[in-house]
């Protein structure tokens, strides 16, 4: 099976050392991406470790098809210890920082200890160097990529780094590449902040492909089918369903109170196309559905807002303009935190105030959550810690924020919601997309355990592929069994084991069936989750029995 190559390139920030170790073993086995960190972390992160601790420790990692020009692969993975659901999470960023980590060599790098100082590390092919910065305490994600532009003469498709709000330890802050795509959930720019790691930098001369041969085709006609494609994402990206999906499905509204926004058509697709003014696109991808976007009035320019912040910062807060949305998104990119998380929280905020439409206070709430003065050190908590002091109800799985697609409504999004163990996020299954098309029936749970498990291991080895989830219509299940060499069965084997040492290193700090719930009412959910776990081969209170963690983990491991 086609697999990333290279050394797992540990940094201890605490020790100020760098040590290159060979895990092409492990390489073999998880192939890449979030499979490759998951298997790592579940061995190297204790499991009672303090997700602020010197001990935890965050994963970024490439896949094999990284080292191609296919479309659809500008992305990378990451993977630690979650501050906001307490549980291991993984998340992925595209931009065009990917290409320039296989340069230096690596796979994989892990951050580990904390140091005194706040730090930019930098990472070539011949070593890594540690640069103090004092001088970037409280520096924004573009200040921070200014200081590096000048100094070292690296653009923002170079690094990773982390906002205010990282610094401050916001449990949902994220970390950012290019400046405006974003490392999104579960909170892993505060890990970076609790090692005191404002920035890393990538910088090398190793050829991409030179241990990794792509199968052309399908590489070039993946490529060509992206840039010639007419897809309305690709002029509107995830925001061109909006209407669609408010019309025919559910919007989540004024924080959950309602099911659809009466200002819909101002915040949606056509809305965010009409501030569109240039292509962006991800590395190497011909697909270009990013959304730079400019509103000429203002002079506000932001990549985005894609459809979760436009749910998340609009219809959640019952703000109906787009300038604002955008607005909302632009803060939350330039002091490093997740959109969804974000924004849902000030939803909630916004909810205890009776303050709905109120973007001027949104807006001033979510810069005091990235600083924690007043209220927003409460919110930088995030809903579930929060709810109750603020006497909402407390709208999250496992600690995480929902996502726009409402599982109150898409029953299978709902079931997948529950049990996934990075808890309400669309992504770690999108049973959503089966539903929106009809071709699954969006009412009930029952009978969907066996959908629901294969959404799961594809999207697990998606991520350790790593392929672009956008991509999908044109990585195909035929092509990916061609270009990664194995059978598609083989490939989902890889998401399966992915899924199950999740959810393994989630038992062992404590969680189990009791945390898969939901804040509402879902026809036959108890039903339906013990047929996941059934499908998954795992105990009756949702835990990992001897005999799967022995299948998820190498003999000789």
């Amino acid at each position: 099976m086609l697999h990333a190559t290279g050394p797992l390139l540990t940094v201890d920030v605490g020790e100020r050392a760098a040590t290159a170790t060979t895990i092409d073993e492990t390489l073999e086995t998880y192939v890449g991406g979030r499979a490759l960190a998951t298997a790592l972390a579940h061995d190297r992160i204790p499991f009672d470790a303090d997700p602020f601790g010197s001990e935890n420790r965050a994963y970024l990692t490439t896949g094999p098809l990284q080292q191609s020009g296919m479309s659809f692969t500008g992305r990378l993975n990451m993977t630690g210890l979650s501050p906001l659901t307490d549980g291991l999470v993984s998340t992925n960023a595209g931009g065009y920082l990917s290409r320039n980590l296989v340069a230096t060599g690596i796979s994989g790098l892990e951050i580990v200890g904390e140091s005194d100082d706040l730090l930019i590390v930098h990472v070539t092919d011949e070593g890594v160097e540690f640069e103090p910065v004092p001088e970037l305490e409280g520096a924004t994600v573009p200040e921070t990529s200014d200081y590096v532009a000048t100094h070292h003469d690296l653009g923002p498709e170079h690094c990773i780094a982390i906002g205010p709000a990282g610094e401050n330890l916001v449990r949902f802050a994220s970390v950012m590449t290019f400046d405006s795509r974003a490392f999104g959930r579960g909170g892993l720019g505060a890990v970076l902040g609790s090692k005191n790691v404002k920035c890393v930098t990538f910088d090398g001369d190793v050829e991409p492909g030179l241990e990794v041969e792509i199968p052309d085709p399908p590489e070039s006609a993946v490529h060509r089918e992206a840039a010639t494609s007419d897809d309305l994402m690709r002029r509107q990206g995830t925001t061109g369903g909006t209407e669609f999906i408010n019309d025919n499905f559910s919007l989540p509204t004024r924080y959950f109170a309602e099911y659809e926004f009466e200002a819909v058509a101002s915040i949606g697709g056509d809305a965010v196309e009409d501030k569109k003014y240039k292509k962006g696109a991800c590395s190497a991808c011909a697909y270009a559905c990013k959304l730079p976007t400019r509103d000429d009035e203002s002079g506000l320019e932001t990549e985005g807002p894609e459809f979760e912040t436009v749910y998340s910062f609009g219809s959640l807060q019952g703000v109906g303009d787009i300038v604002d949305v955008m607005k909302g998104n632009e803060l939350c990119d330039v002091l490093g935190m997740d959109t969804i998380s974000a924004g849902v929280t000030v939803a909630a905020y916004l909810a205890s105030e009776d303050a709905f439409g109120d973007a001027e206070l949104a807006h001033e709430i979510t810069e005091k959550i990235a600083y924690r003065e007043g209220i927003g050190d409460l919110l930088a908590e995030g809903v579930d810690r929060a709810h109750e002091d603020l006497g909402v109800e407390n709208y999250t799985v496992k600690g995480m924020e929902f996502a726009a697609h409402d599982g109150r409504v898409i029953h299978g999004q709902g079931l997948s919601y529950a049990v996934a163990n990075r808890g309400a996020d669309h992504m770690y299954s999108s049973m959503l997309s089966l539903e929106y098309r009809g071709e699954l029936d969006p009412e009930g749970t029952l009978g969907k355990a066996d959908t629901l498990v294969e959404r799961e291991n594809h999207a697990a080895f998606r991520d350790s592929g790593i392929v672009c989830a956008f991509g999908s219509d044109y990585v195909t299940a035929e092509r990916l069994e061609t270009l990664f060499d194995a059978d598609y069965d083989d490939l989902l084997e890889v998401g399966a084991k992915t899924v199950t040492l999740e959810r393994h290193f989630n038992n062992e700090r404590g969680f189990d069936g009791a945390d898969d719930d939901l804040p509402y009412d879902l026809p036959d959910l108890e039903t339906a989750i013990r047929e996941y776990y059934d499908a998954r081969g795992w105990t009756d209170d949702g835990t990992v029995p001897a005999a799967a963690l022995e299948s998820a983990v190498p003999a000789d491991d």
